[in-house]
């Protein structure tokens, strides 16, 4: 079955609202088996709503649509589903009784604006908003459905969630299944070419979408068949075979993130972390913080920008800065004894580099990190990375890259 998903704002193509909505609508509709093939965004502007949806009503089985129904003149959303329905405004009581409701409950007083928001189409079926004002509506043209919702984020939801999905989920008779594999140290190209034999091999039913970003390629198996145990059993086969030719480079599955995947691995080994960060300023502890019950095991930081900062609290050597600079493999071990020694941790990360844009010389140019790794039985692991010009990708990569190597000398140890 296949659906597109309007929305309609100008809000949305001047970039002053980013568009959630869809995203979060596309990955339920998936969930029940329903394909989204296109999603559409559109002004408030009538003429291009009507023509919208005639053009929508050809390629699509249901049609989803949020935005443009409060009760300002700039919603005109509802105004265009009755042209395009050839369908006058009706008085909805039930609707009405809700909107009284939810402002009696909010202590506010009815206005005759908000009273014509109890309004629907006549060829429309009311869908209950008890979230908000703007009741959801349902269209049935031609064997075709169009749901409209409101463009707040959490009253469509809850549309969707209480009557939406419940009431298109006996439509499919397809399951689609995802399985996302993440992967970090390695390029998009080169892992193309290492799992090329086994991309070759996948049946027609399974596709596979490279979804890079600075420091994770994201690896996507799209499964679409008529039965989930076959479908489930199939691609579990395939990624036991993917993990056989990169393990190495896996650091988790789905919605796993590197700073969740360490917590894990420290929680489980009984160990504690700490941090010393030049390039990247305190970003490594922000992730590793970003995670409920982190400070379990993570004792804190010391952001070292300064070489004095590097030579007073973690007592880098002053000749080792003088001889090797602070962006070097020497610097960067020293900081990782030393941000172990004042935090009293088991384990620690160190990271000192040239994030840019200014700052590079001839031997090192912007983009140069090292990192250096220190466990408690293994010797500090150290190595260089030169990740570019750009500098937020770059302090980006060198903390994903400095958990990465954490997350490795632990599950090797």
């Amino acid at each position: 079955m296949k659906s597109e998903i309007i929305t309609i704002g100008d809000e949305l193509l001047i970039g002053q609202v980013v568009d959630t909505n869809s995203a979060w609508m596309a990955q339920e509709l998936n969930k029940i088996g329903i394909t989204v093939n296109r999603i559409n965004s559109i002004a408030d502007n009538h003429d291009q709503i009507i023509q919208t949806l005639h053009e929508i009503s050809e390629r699509a089985d249901v049609i989803f649509i949020t935005g443009g129904l409060g009760p300002t003149r700039d919603d005109i959303t509802k105004v265009a589903l009755c042209d395009y329905f050839d369908s006058p405004l009706v008085f909805d009581q039930t609707s009405f009784e809700n909107i009284q409701r939810i402002f009696n409950l909010r202590g506010y007083t009815m206005t005759e604006v908000n009273r014509k928001q109890a309004e629907i189409p006549a060829c429309a079926e009311a869908l209950q908003n008890i979230h908000g004002t703007a009741p959801g509506m349902l269209f049935r043209q031609k064997g075709k459905l169009y749901f409209s919702m409101p463009g707040v984020p959490f009253e469509m939801k809850a549309l969707m969630t209480d009557h939406v999905l419940p009431m298109i989920k006996s439509l499919s008779k397809q399951v689609i299944l995802h399985k996302t594999i993440l992967t970090q140290g390695v390029g998009e190209s080169f892992l193309a070419d290492k799992i090329k034999d086994w991309e070759s091999a996948l049946p027609p039913h399974i596709k596979l979408a490279y979804l890079p970003q600075p420091g994770l390629v994201r690896l996507r198996l799209s499964s679409t068949g008529p039965s989930r145990e076959i479908l489930q059993k199939e691609l579990d086969e395939k990624v036991a075979l993917l993990y056989t030719l990169i393990d190495e480079y896996i650091f988790g599955e789905d919605d796993d993130n590197l700073e969740t995947v360490i917590g894990n691995i420290l929680k489980d080994q009984n160990l504690t972390l700490s941090t010393a960060e030049s390039c990247t300023g305190g970003y490594i502890a922000h992730l590793i913080t970003s995670i409920p019950g982190s400070s379990a095991y993570f004792n804190g930081s010391i952001v070292s920008y300064s070489n004095l900062v590097k030579i007073n609290t973690l007592k880098v050597k002053p000749e080792t800065l003088e001889k090797f600079g602070a962006v070097s493999q020497e610097t960067v071990i020293e900081m990782a004894e030393g941000v172990k020694k004042a935090l009293s941790t088991d384990c620690s990360i160190a990271v000192s580099g040239i994030a840019g844009p200014d700052g590079g010389t001839p031997d090192k140019p912007v983009g140069t990190v090292w990192i250096a790794i220190s466990t408690p039985n293994k010797e500090t692991m150290v190595k260089k990375f030169l990740f570019g010009e750009h500098r937020e990708r770059n302090i980006r990569r060198s903390a994903l890259a400095a958990l990465d190597m954490l997350r490795k000398q632990l599950v090797n140890t």
